[in-house]
């Protein structure tokens, strides 16, 4: 696994159960329409699978430097 995603939240944390709400803090999303650049990693994969009916993910090109 290498390389990173584009998280965008869509949906807004209101209303759901708490551990959903603290996972997509824990991704760095706090308003909708916001995006966050995150690693590719195992457990990014496990929180994006949590809420991934509140966020859209793709994969960001890699920035050449």
């Amino acid at each position: 696994m290498a390389g990173k995603f584009r998280v965008k939240l869509l949906r807004s944390g209101i209303n759901r159960p708490k551990d959903q709400k603290l996972t997509l803090r824990g991704l760095g999303l706090s308003k909708i329409g916001r995006s966050v650049l995150v690693d590719d990693t195992a457990p990014i994969r496990g929180m994006i699978f949590r809420v991934q009916h509140l966020v859209k993910v793709e994969r960001a090109a890699e920035a050449t430097k």
